[in-house]
C-alpha cells in the first residue's frame, strides 16, 4: 500500500505535532509491508535505513501514529500484532483461528451493526478497524470431512 498521496506532515501538524524523520521512516516501512506488517518487519526496514533507531523509539512512535489515527494496529491473536496505514474509509477483518487467514471485510457490512448499537445504547461507536475471529470456509469444510 502506498501512502504517497497522504499528506502526513499537514495531518500531524494540524494536531500540534511534526513529522520527524523517524516517523516518516516508520510510515515508509509500514507501507513497504504492503498492508499488514509486524513490529519486527517494521523494525528491520527502519534499521536498514537508520541503525541508530532503537526499538523503544519505534514503539513510542507507533503508539503516537496510532493515537493520531494515521496507523492502525490489529491484534490477530496468538501474539500476532500487525500495523497498517489507515485507509481513507474504515475497513475490518475476518481472521481464521485455524489457519490464520485474514480477509478484509467492507465497512458497509458492519455499519448497520454500529448504527444499531448507537440507537440502542446511545453510544457512538468510534471504530475504524474491527477484527472478528472465527473459522474460514476452507477450514470448516476440512472439519466437516474429518471422521
Amino acid at each position: 500500500m502506498s501512502h504517497e498521496n497522504l499528506d502526513y506532515q499537514n495531518r500531524i501538524r494540524k494536531q500540534g505535532f511534526r513529522l520527524t524523520p523517524q516517523r516518516q521512516m516508520i510510515l515508509d516501512a509500514i507501507c513497504e509491508g504492503g498492508g499488514h506488517t509486524t513490529f519486527d518487519e517494521i523494525f528491520a526496514r527502519v534499521q536498514a535505513k537508520a541503525p541508530a533507531v532503537h526499538k523503544a523509539t519505534l514503539y513510542r512512535n507507533l503508539e503516537f501514529l496510532c493515537d493520531l489515527r494515521l496507523v492502525v494496529s490489529a491484534d490477530l491473536g496468538a501474539g500476532r500484532k500487525v500495523y497498517e496505514i489507515c485507509h481513507a474509509t474504515p475497513h475490518h477483518h475476518l481472521v481464521c483461528r485455524e489457519c490464520g487467514k485474514i480477509e478484509e471485510l467492507a465497512h458497509h457490512t458492519v455499519e448497520p451493526f454500529f448504527a444499531q448499537i448507537e440507537a440502542a445504547q446511545n453510544f457512538a461507536v468510534d471504530m475504524d478497524h474491527l477484527i472478528l475471529f472465527g473459522t474460514c470456509p476452507d477450514c470448516r469444510n476440512n472439519q466437516d470431512k474429518s471422521p
